[in-house]
């Protein structure tokens, strides 16, 4: 009986020793696996984050690109709004090298055609309008080449 008892605890404690081995290799490969999960999870939280900081800062940038041609703007605009008022109260004066082509008369010259050309409120108003589309685009051109620069060749 000792015999069998012997060979039977023996038995017993070497199972119970594999057991205890297989469910710690169980578990440590689960383990292994999980800190693999979640370091693959935190390299893509932290270049997320990377991201979003860098998108805050192109934002700010963008924020202050903008406001800086909208305020180059405003002013250009202050300018030509002024020089109208000024040539409309006569504080200034417009002028013009207008070049105005008429049909060729076969005729005699008209009292007309000795006038020399003044500038009349249409030419004066394309004038202004002209001088505002002008400002416009080039604050705009301006303002998306400086973006180009900064933001987009980064």
């Amino acid at each position: 009986m000792t015999f069998n008892s012997g060979v039977l605890i023996t038995s017993f404690a070497l199972s119970s020793v594999l057991a205890a081995g297989s469910i710690a290799i169980y578990y440590r490969s689960n383990a292994i696996i999980y800190q693999s999960e979640r370091d693959k999870a935190t390299d893509a939280l932290q270049s997320a984050n990377a991201k979003i900081d860098d998108m805050q800062v192109r934002q700010r940038e963008v924020a202050a690109l903008d406001a800086k041609y909208t305020r180059d703007l405003a002013d250009a605009q202050a300018t030509i709004d002024q020089l109208h008022d000024d040539v409309a109260t006569g504080k200034r004066r417009l002028q013009l090298n207008v070049k105005r082509y008429r049909a060729k008369a076969t005729g005699t010259s008209c009292v007309d055609d000795a006038a020399s050309p003044r500038s009349d409120d249409t030419l004066e108003r394309n004038y202004f309008t002209l001088r505002r589309r002008i400002e416009v685009a080039g604050k705009q051109i301006a303002g998306l080449q400086q973006y180009i620069n900064e933001q987009c060749l980064k």
